[in-house]
């Protein structure tokens, strides 16, 4: 093929790549959403060089890796941790959050405090993916250029992340 260039990618998609939880957004300093709960559907496209083996990393240890960083997500409510306007105090049992004069308290069991300031689509994209390449890094010593990973919220309303090396 004179004269052009190959790259490579693969991309991770499917049916069992949906996780289900509920959380609000804090929109100002004064207002939030209710809380509320999407069937999210998780994508991703790792790009990088043929391997020995001939391929970029392998389909079923991707996958693998990133149903189960999904399956964390799951039927769990979905707080940031990293968003100073939320007062979260963490009991043995209960997870309490406040926000502009509202208040939720959680069992503990159900929520998950993510490294977040915010539980957009957008971030979750990037915590989802962030996690995969580093995973995929360490378990297969794969390197990727870059990598793209989607969060679909609801038909139609799709958030996108692009990771690239700093």
């Amino acid at each position: 093929m004179h004269g052009m260039v190959a790259r490579f990618a693969v991309r991770i998609a499917g049916d069992d790549l949906v996780f289900s939880a509920a959380h609000f957004l804090a929109i100002a300093p004064d207002q939030c959403e209710p809380l509320h709960g999407h069937n999210y559907r998780v994508s991703a496209e790792l790009f990088g060089a043929l391997g020995q083996e001939q391929y970029v990393v392998d389909f079923a240890v991707a996958k693998d890796a990133l149903r189960s960083i999904i399956l964390e997500l799951d039927h769990r409510v979905l707080l940031p941790a990293e968003n100073s306007a939320l007062i979260v105090n963490r009991w043995q049992k209960e997870i309490e959050v406040s926000f502009a004069g509202r208040r939720w308290v959680f069992p503990a069991d159900d929520c998950l405090l993510l490294p977040l300031s915010s539980t957009t689509a957008e971030l979750l994209a990037r915590y989802i993916g962030s996690r995969l390449v580093q995973a995929l890094v360490n378990q297969c010593r794969v390197v990727f250029s870059h990598a793209r990973v989607t969060v679909e919220e609801s038909p139609g309303l799709t958030a996108v992340c692009v990771l690239e090396p700093s």
